[in-house]
């Protein structure tokens, strides 16, 4: 027999990492070609690492809520000589006696436990974040006591540091952080951490948001016509997708003295999730009519909700709709996702009185504010101005989105 090893997979673009939430074999036990062997989760899903070929469970290196980098062994089975030719691997095992195994075990498992000690949070569809470069006011002392803690400038906001000009001393640092030890201390989630590093990267950019009131009864008539019935956000992501494919240059990103056009409308829309944020992506939003997008929009929000999304369905969104106005919120400035330049925000709906020129009187409508939050670098008010007028006029005609 021949140990072929387990190997954590690439699983997905930019995907450096993976938690292990639990195991799904035992020691010993026979498992047939990709079989699931161990359930693991990325700041974005959670997948299963399948088995490469059929054999027994050798050995488990793994343990649950530890992370590992792709690429780590996990574990081995004993495998057929000819299974492991075929994967690559068709150096026999030695004769070794069990407490030999075990130390070529440990041995095979140490540069997994070192590597993930470097992870740094990724998010998916996102280039892998560098680590962070230091703020003002900060010697290279504390820049590498932050590097060796994992920690970004953003952490110490709270610090006022006592040092000449403000700046946060080393003995400030120490003093914060066994001032920690003192509260209640709970580890983030993976899904926390991604979001927590997109959103400080975003916000290196000049980041601002116009807002509009738009009526929505037409929008509500449609929808009662519709099987199935197409959600609010779905309204919003058709027609910022229309608006986008007549002008894409709003949606590009500068690059240097270059804005990058996207090449495609690919957009995403926001689903709250446990403890974070996910964007599923519906590619060619402006090639495909309201009423063929609803199934697949349906079908995105639950996968989102259980963490399942596909890797067709992540990341390469060139604008995010968020619709705030799930939780009662008439108006918010949400943060566009870093590798974009816009979000598309859809507030609650409300009666409010607008004078009917025909019929000379007050008339009850349904009003709800549209809010733009963009890139300035990019858009100017006067251009994310023009493009929110667009949507607005392009909900105005829900029949032809």
């Amino acid at each position: 027999m021949t140990l072929v090893p387990i190997i954590m997979p690439q699983l997905g673009e930019s995907i450096a990492e993976a938690t292990v939430v639990r195991l799904l074999v035992g020691v010993g036990d026979l498992v047939t070609a990709d079989q699931d062997l161990l359930e693991v989760e990325t700041n974005k899903a959670t997948m299963n690492v399948a088995s490469p070929c059929p054999g027994r469970v050798q050995k488990i290196l793994a343990q649950v809520n530890e992370s590992y980098l792709v690429g780590a062994v996990l574990g081995y089975l004993e495998a057929s000589a000819e299974d492991a030719k075929r994967l690559g691997l068709d150096t026999p095992a030695p004769a070794v006696t069990p407490a030999d195994a075990e130390a070529a075990a440990e041995s095979s498992a140490a540069p997994a436990t070192a590597a993930k000690q470097t992870v740094d949070p990724t998010v998916r569809g996102l280039p892998v974040p560098a680590h962070a470069a230091g703020a003002s006011f900060m010697s290279p002392r504390m820049k590498a006591r932050m590097n060796e803690l994992g920690l970004h400038a953003a952490d110490l906001a709270g610090i006022a540091g006592s040092g000449a000009a403000g700046r946060v001393t080393i003995e400030d640092f120490e003093k914060f952080l066994a001032n920690l030890e003192r509260h209640k201390l709970s580890p983030a989630s993976s899904m926390r951490v991604a979001v927590a590093d997109a959103m400080r990267r975003s916000w290196t950019r000049p980041l601002a948001t116009v807002g509009l009131p738009v009526r929505l009864d037409a929008v509500l008539a449609h929808r009662k016509k519709c099987d199935p019935k197409p959600g609010p956000a779905l309204y919003a992501l058709r027609a910022l997708a229309i608006a986008l494919a007549e002008n894409s240059a709003v949606a590009g990103r500068l690059v240097g003295n270059q804005i990058v056009h996207p090449t495609a409308i690919d957009v995403g829309f926001a689903v709250e999730a446990d403890d974070g944020v996910l964007v599923p992506v519906i590619r060619h939003a402006d090639k495909k009519p309201l009423q063929e997008l609803t199934n697949r929009y349906n079908e995105l929000v639950e996968l989102a909700r259980q963490r399942k999304l596909p890797l067709d369905a992540t990341g390469g969104s060139i604008a995010t709709v968020t619709n705030f106005g799930t939780f009662g919120l008439t108006w918010a400035t949400p943060i566009p996702l870093p590798e974009q330049t816009l979000v598309l925000g859809l507030g609650a709906g409300h009666r409010t009185p607008h004078w009917d020129e025909a019929k000379q009187q007050f008339v009850p409508v349904v009003e709800a504010n549209l809010t733009l939050s963009f890139d300035h670098r990019v858009l100017d008010g006067g251009a994310a101005g023009r493009l929110l007028g667009r949507i607005a006029a392009l909900l105005a005609v829900p029949e032809k989105l």
